[in-house]
């Protein structure tokens, strides 16, 4: 009964994780670069939110991946603020390393594909009765891929639907290989993760 109890409590690092959220999120909002690029920027978080939240105690996840969930998030609300093409830091990068375009949109998808790795990773050890192992990463990455090319056909219908308003959300920046790059990038970040984050995520899944 206590244990049952204590499943329904928000722990406080989760509290401090939400108000990060939201301090980070109230920031966004005010005098964005185009506020409906900052909505359809910002919608996936408002969506994980919700859903996180309706599933707080009936499946709670650890907290490494409660983590990696703020820092996806934050990502995507900076990039709604200013737009992933003219994210200040990555503007001055590309001045002084005299690069063709601001890459803030690559580790956006670099993100897309790290971090959900690790999120799909818990879900199906501890719901899908797969093992640690060569199909697990299989699995993970193949669903990591699904995700960028869904998220890629919805930048397409926004894109179809709204014309050059979805330009700012499209973040193309003149690239007629960016949608490849983008997906390239989610692989590389669901591989990556996989290989550097596993061993670690062990360890919070034994807690």
């Amino acid at each position: 009964m206590n244990n049952r109890l204590n499943s329904k409590k928000v722990a406080p690092l989760h509290t401090g994780l939400l108000l990060i959220l939201f301090v980070v999120m109230i920031w966004s909002v005010i005098n964005p670069k185009d506020l409906f690029t900052w909505f359809l920027e910002v919608f996936p978080a408002l969506i994980g939110l919700i859903v996180l939240t309706l599933t707080y105690n009936r499946f709670r996840l650890t907290n490494l991946v409660y983590f990696l969930i703020l820092v996806h998030a934050i990502i995507l609300i900076v990039g709604g603020h200013y737009t992933y093409a003219e994210m200040p830091l990555f503007n001055w990068i590309k001045d002084i390393f005299h690069l063709t375009r601001n890459y803030y949109d690559r580790l956006g998808h670099f993100a897309q594909g790290f971090i959900p790795a690790i999120i799909v990773r818990e879900i199906l050890l501890r719901k899908s009765g797969l093992k640690r192992g060569k199909l697990l990463s299989y699995v993970i990455v193949s669903i990591c891929l699904s995700i960028s090319a869904l998220y890629e056909l919805i930048e397409w219908g926004v894109a179809e639907a709204t014309g050059s308003a979805a330009d700012a959300f499209l973040g193309t920046q003149g690239d007629v290989w960016d949608t490849q790059w983008d997906m390239f990038m989610a692989l590389l970040g669901a591989t990556i993760s996989l290989v550097s984050m596993s061993n670690l995520h062990d360890k919070f899944l034994k807690n």
